[in-house]
């Protein structure tokens, strides 16, 4: 790891190398064929999920990538929201579906995954394409941790051999980053730690890590008490904190406890600024790749993964 302490990890930066080799292939695409097309759907209007479907659109925008933002009313039915995935699964002209989460109660998470066909679950999440990464053989990864993984290649961070501590076991986030971490391959073969609310001392768990990732989704939640000296520090948490004194009324800021940590990590993301660009970058690629997939263009496997 880098002797330096407190050097950023660019997502901005990071986030637009990829956004560009993804604009030239969407293009190379287009010109023997046609743009390849994502379709986002929003249940409800939550100004969270408002905000980032809007940034998921105007990515595609930049890329020339064609979507459709689809907006279902909030008290929607569970199976008037699997007919239109059923549309769309069928529908040729679309490459890539999203569904933005959370959902309304009344719709089961975990059916409106599965409601999607793993050929155009640019997501990662379908059980499909989690099966897929776990066997080592990965299509469609999810986008949050395949970000993470662009940025600890890009910052020549050394996976192999390295301790790694991943701090949250969701399927968005936690379960395929300690996958990825830890497959065979040259941005993997981490020794990887996998902790929860569950885990026994905690703090000293995440002291052993080389490379932490935070993925709690509570602010503040890891502090420099709970990093080794020298760690790559990845923060994935996106959380409002009430801010009078900003012209929102809120600011937005990580799972990490920023300003005590960055002393003592050789490298850290920023929030904002950070993993969350990324994972709006690797859900283009993945959109590119599931245009090309479907006609042909691209064999099995995801060597970005």
């Amino acid at each position: 790891m880098s002797a330096e302490r407190g050097v950023l990890m660019d997502g901005r930066a990071a986030a637009d190398a990829v956004l560009a080799v993804v604009a030239e292939g969407a293009a190379r695409f287009a010109a023997g064929y046609r743009r390849p097309h994502l379709a986002v759907i929003i249940v409800g209007e939550n100004p969270a999920s408002q905000f980032y479907v809007r940034s998921k659109v105007k990515a595609a925008e930049r890329c020339g990538i064609d979507s459709i933002l689809i907006e279902l009313p909030a008290e929607t039915r569970e199976a008037a929201l699997l007919e239109r995935l059923g549309r769309l699964n069928a529908d040729p002209g679309v490459d890539g579906i999203l569904v933005q989460m959370p959902l309304p109660a009344q719709i089961d998470q975990q059916r409106a995954i599965e409601g999607i066909s793993p050929a155009k679950d640019v997501d990662g999440l379908h059980p499909y394409n989690i099966g897929r990464l776990a066997a080592d053989r990965p299509r469609f990864v999810a986008c949050t941790p395949l970000g993470i993984m662009e940025l600890l290649a890009r910052y020549r961070v050394r996976t192999a051999g390295a301790r790694a501590v991943v701090i949250g076991r969701s399927v968005l986030v936690g379960k395929p980053m300690a996958l990825l971490l830890s497959r065979k391959h040259e941005t993997g073969d981490a020794s990887v730690t996998l902790c929860h609310s569950r885990s026994t001392d905690l703090a000293s768990i995440a002291r052993e890590a080389d490379i932490l990732v935070a993925a709690v989704g509570r602010a503040g939640s890891v502090g420099a008490e709970m990093v080794k000296d020298g760690a790559v520090v990845v923060d994935v948490g996106i959380n409002r904190i009430a801010d009078p004194a900003s012209p929102k009324g809120y600011r937005i800021t990580g799972d990490v406890d920023f300003e005590a940590v960055r002393p003592k990590a050789s490298l850290i993301t920023p929030v904002p600024g950070g993993v969350g660009l990324m994972t709006v970058a690797m859900l283009m690629r993945n959109t590119l790749q599931a245009a090309e997939w479907a006609r042909g263009e691209r064999h099995e496997g995801n060597p970005a993964a």
